[in-house]
């Protein structure tokens, strides 16, 4: 549900498997690969989907036993009640989308099956309608419920994705990994699209990491506080795992901005100023970076309601 980088690569790796999946999408996108399909390139080879496995209607494809839901965390709700009437009790929807609160949102939204969180380890995305590009990073997924423990259904698509080749973890209670992509991706990811740097180009400027790992820690203290058990920041152990991406590197959040598209401002920056103002935890360079960016966001969304 939501062929963009992360489902398009995921779920092309699936089918290459000889699972039996649709992919969801929706505008240009759509229209390309009801024509031609879809063509996943990445490190891990080329992929194609054929037109009849595409739709834009979830309703279309009759019913499903797992959802990987890939929408932007701003389209949550709207995507998670579009899927609600294909699942069965035994579905699992799993949430591979950036922030902290979307599975508890799905769940509010579905009358059969379980919603699980998931991080989702990547860097891919649409470069031209009908088409997907990887470079790189870790391709891996880590998943499980946000509250109770891991059920048989959700070993059986653990399996299902090792089978297929993809990296995978699954694990009872997967909010502290939410929030560690999650600590990540806020800062990291919306500096690329404040700054317009590449990751290489935040790495080599001192000024930059450092403002870079600040933002980290902010995060940090706002989970602390939640009762989350993240490490504390250790700058060698992130400074590792940013040189394993390719240093032109720029986040979604970037490519949204610069497209003229909504960005996840307000699931990403907007959540840790709100929860710093609810607790009492100062989040100086968020603040910066929500007060920035929301009003291009802001702009986007209207300008898609009108269109």
């Amino acid at each position: 549900m939501g062929t963009g980088g992360i489902g398009g690569f995921f779920g092309a790796k699936l089918a290459a498997a000889g699972e039996d999946v649709y992919f969801i999408a929706r505008g240009k996108h759509l229209e390309s690969m009801k024509m031609h399909g879809l063509t996943v390139t990445s490190t891990a080879g080329t992929f194609k989907i054929p037109p009849e496995k595409v739709s834009g209607d979830p309703a279309s494809i009759g019913h499903a036993d797992v959802v990987l839901f890939c929408v932007k965390a701003y389209d949550t709700e709207t995507a998670a009640r579009q899927i609600s009437p294909i699942l069965h009790d035994n579905s699992i929807v799993l949430s591979l989308q950036n922030g902290v609160d979307n599975v508890e949102k799905i769940q509010q939204q579905l009358h059969h099956g379980l919603a699980y969180g998931g991080a989702a380890y990547i860097s891919a995305r649409i470069t031209a309608p009908g088409e997907i590009s990887e470079s790189g990073g870790f391709q891996r997924i880590v998943f499980g419920p946000t509250s109770g423990s891991v059920t048989a259904r959700a070993r059986d698509i653990h399996a299902s994705f090792l089978r297929a080749g993809i990296k995978c973890d699954i694990i009872d209670n997967v909010n502290q990994e939410l929030w560690k992509k999650f600590i990540f991706i806020a800062s990291m990811g919306a500096l690329t699209a404040l700054s317009r740097l590449t990751h290489g180009e935040i790495l080599s400027n001192p000024n930059s990491l450092s403002l870079a790992f600040d933002a980290m820690r902010e995060i940090q203290s706002i989970a602390w506080k939640l009762g989350i058990d993240v490490e504390p920041l250790d700058e060698t152990k992130v400074l590792e795992g940013l040189k394993r991406f390719d240093p032109d590197t720029r986040s979604s959040m970037y490519f949204d901005l610069v497209s003229g598209k909504p960005m996840e401002v307000e699931a990403l920056n907007g959540t840790v100023v709100r929860l710093g103002e609810q607790l009492g935890v100062a989040t100086p360079i968020h603040r910066v970076i929500y007060a920035s960016l929301l009003p291009h966001h802001l702009k986007h969304m209207q300008q898609r309601v009108s269109h």
